[in-house]
């Protein structure tokens, strides 16, 4: 889905801390007005809650991911994405760091 580097985009120069610091996260804005997140998860078991419709690409690391209502865990490493309806929430228990782009809306 990207590339390694983002051009001509305004960044959020504060940081994004959860979980007591095992989720690091940057936003971004593109000239278009386009908005995503760029960060990393250290290994943990988390819950997040969405907004917005989410989809979150795994640049790097491993993970398994459990959407709201589903019974199954499904693997992610690096090069996969998975969607995330909005209002919604999902599981992650990250095994190896993660590093990720989330794509809103």
């Amino acid at each position: 889905m990207s590339n390694l580097v983002f051009d001509q985009v305004s960044v959020n120069k504060k940081a994004s801390v959860y979980f007591d610091g095992k989720c690091i996260s940057h936003g971004i804005i593109f000239p278009d007005g386009t908005k995503k997140s760029v960060g990393v998860i250290l290994p943990a078991s988390l819950t997040f809650n969405t907004g917005a419709p989410e989809i979150m690409e795994i640049i790097e690391g491993a993970c398994k991911v459990k959407l709201n209502g589903q019974d199954t865990w499904v693997s992610y490493t690096a090069g996969s994405q998975f969607n995330v309806p909005g209002n919604s929430s999902f599981e992650i228990e990250v095994t190896d760091t993660v590093h990720y782009v989330c794509h809103f809306g």
